[in-house]
């Protein structure tokens, strides 16, 4: 079993997303566990709306690759188009931010909620 640290973050139906994303993930995550849900203000981008985070931890049996390609597919089959990137729109963005003890995105470690969220 591998060891796997996820940010989720919506600003679109950003409750429902988040739920929805958090049933999905429990067909590839054992021992799956989410922080609390927090609110923040866009960083840069090309919508005001607020968005809606969160941090799972959880073990694997799927490789990084597999992973991070399970993590693309659900973002496309809730939603997200080429149409909603140009626009802003993020009905869910599931990152991978740690898989045992390599780490990702790591402008994202720095990022105030990834801080409190952790």
């Amino acid at each position: 079993m591998h060891k796997v640290l996820l940010s989720l973050a919506a600003n679109c139906d950003q409750e429902k997303n988040l739920d929805e994303a958090r049933q999905r993930l429990e067909q590839v995550l054992f021992s799956l566990s989410f922080s609390r849900e927090l609110w923040t203000e866009p960083i840069g981008g090309k919508r005001p709306d607020p968005y809606l985070n969160q941090i799972a931890r959880g073990e694997t049996t799927l490789s990084v690759e597999q992973l991070q390609q399970w993590f693309k597919q659900t973002e496309v089959d809730m939603g997200r188009t080429d149409q909603d990137r140009r626009e802003g729109i993020v009905r869910i963005d599931i990152d991978l931010l740690q898989y045992d003890d390599k780490r990702f995105h790591l402008k994202d470690w720095e990022r105030d909620y990834v801080k409190a969220l952790l």
